[in-house]
This record gives structure tokens, sequence and C-alpha cells, in this order.
């Protein structure tokens, strides 16, 4: 396995549409592994394609605390279940360092395929459910600063690209 590059705000790539995943083999079997070792390198709970600059419907989970419930949703859709809105700080690997509040609906259902194309159904309320929205946004080209003021967005745009010059 090993750990990939992560894409970070403002980026270009990561407003790129990702394509729906139509092969299920040993290169996607890799990159699902890979996007694993990743997402748990940077102490992460989920991870998109997009996000390592693969742009495919993919995406994978862990949400547990002891990080040993991995999940992967490949062609992820959802329908809201109920309209109550939760609020989370919500952070991401590509933009780090920065948490800011985000409102979405706390219960949805999700459909998608699992590793080796098997279609599921499941019910995601919570943190869940806030995670799989917040990647399924990644796979359509938008990110959680979207959901904030113009303000708060170029303030972290300009303090993400002033350490991407000094690492640079």
């Amino acid at each position: 396995m090993a750990t990939l590059a992560i894409l970070e705000f403002p980026d270009p790539r990561l407003r790129k549409q990702a394509a729906p995943v139509t092969q299920f083999d040993t290169a996607l079997g890799t990159l699902i592994d890979n996007m694993f070792e990743t997402m748990y390198a940077a102490q992460g709970i989920g991870l998109a394609a997009t996000q390592v600059d693969v742009h495919k419907r993919l995406l994978v989970i862990d949400v547990s605390e002891n990080k040993d419930s991995p999940q992967v949703f490949i062609n992820p859709s959802f329908e809201v279940i109920e309209e109550e809105l939760s609020e989370y700080d919500e952070g991401c690997l590509s933009v780090p360092g920065f948490y800011e509040t985000v409102s979405r609906p706390r219960k949805i259902k999700v459909k998608a395929m699992d590793r080796d194309g098997q279609p599921f159904e499941l019910i995601a309320e919570g943190i869940l459910s806030t995670c799989i929205q917040h990647e399924i946004d990644h796979l359509d080209g938008k990110l959680f600063v979207d959901y904030l003021s113009n303000l708060k967005r170029q303030r972290i745009r300009s303090k993400l690209e002033k350490e991407q010059r000094k690492s640079a």
C-alpha cells in the first residue's frame, strides 16, 4: 500500500466532477486500499478520490473511534429522509487546520456499491451522515468552504496559499 498526496484548497483539480466507476478490478482495489492508508495516516474520517487527484465516484470512510470500521462507497448517491439539520464543525484533509460549522440534513438514505460492485443501501445519521454528504460534495467538485461566507472562504484561501508558498 502507499500513501497518496492530498490536494489542498484552492487547487482547481478539487473542482472537477468525478466520473462514475465502471470497472471493478485489481487497480480499483489497490486505489481503495491506498485511500484508506492515506486517510488513516492523515488522521481523517473520510476521503474522496477527487482529493487524491483521481476523478472517479469513490469515497472511503471510517467514523469509528478505533478506526476499525472501514466503509467503501462507489458511485454513491443519497436522498434526505429527515429535513431537520445537524450542525457539525467540519474539517477537511484538503483544507488542513480549519474547522467551521456547517449545517446538513441529519438523516439520509445512501445508495452505493461496495468494492466488488455489489449494490447496497443504508440509513445514515449523525456524523456518518455528515461525512457521507461532505465526501459526496467532493465528488461533485464542492468543498465545505463553499457553505461559508465569501469573507471566511477568502481568509482560509489566503492563509492556505501563504502556507503553500512557504513549503514550496
